[in-house]
């Protein structure tokens, strides 16, 4: 369920780009992005930095798409985001010596220390990989390329988190495995 509510507003702007235009498209996300955002809330009842975070650029840059009747804001809006989520992680982990994936997660998963240093730096590789080739498709491919891209490029994501699944399945101790180790 959680990952139509992800998807849902790529597949409605991919579908409003290729019914109509990039603006068009740019409109749709928008407010594709508002209820994708009220369904998280209402299902949450809270919202994640990320999410406002994705809210705000969506809103700022689709709207600076619209007014401007420029495409290009709409196309580096998830170069920006990436490379935000990048320094925050980055900055919070080596200048303030803060985790924030463990802070986010730690209730959830129980790891070592060095396992969630490992994570947060590959989510930080993951982001500057992500807005890199963002950047990269938005500069050097047409419009209907960089939005084929946008549909078929969740397939990065979906590797990414299949792989810390497995990388973190290890670490994560079984509690049936607890319980029958106790005396």
């Amino acid at each position: 369920m959680r990952f139509l509510i992800d998807f849902f507003p790529i597949a409605l702007f991919v579908l409003a780009y290729k019914m109509a235009d990039i603006y068009t498209a740019t409109a749709v996300l928008m407010a594709a992005t508002i209820v994708q955002t009220g369904l998280i809330y209402a299902r949450d009842r809270k919202l994640q930095t990320l999410h406002k975070v994705t809210l705000l650029l969506v809103l700022v840059f689709g709207a600076l798409t619209l007014f401007l009747q420029d495409e290009r804001f709409i196309k580096w809006k998830p170069t920006v985001l990436y490379a935000s989520m990048a320094i925050a992680l980055a900055a919070a982990l080596w200048i303030w010596k803060k985790n924030f994936l463990q802070i986010l997660l730690g209730s959830q998963l129980n790891l070592p220390a060095p396992v969630w240093a490992r994570l947060t730096i590959a989510w930080i590789a993951y982001f500057l990989f992500m807005a890199g080739i963002n950047a990269y498709v938005a500069a050097y491919y047409s419009t209907e390329d960089w939005v084929n891209f946008k549909l078929w490029g969740y397939v990065f994501p979906v590797v990414f988190i299949v792989g810390q699944g497995l990388y973190i399945a290890r670490f994560i101790k079984d509690d049936d495995d607890a319980v029958e180790k106790k005396p």
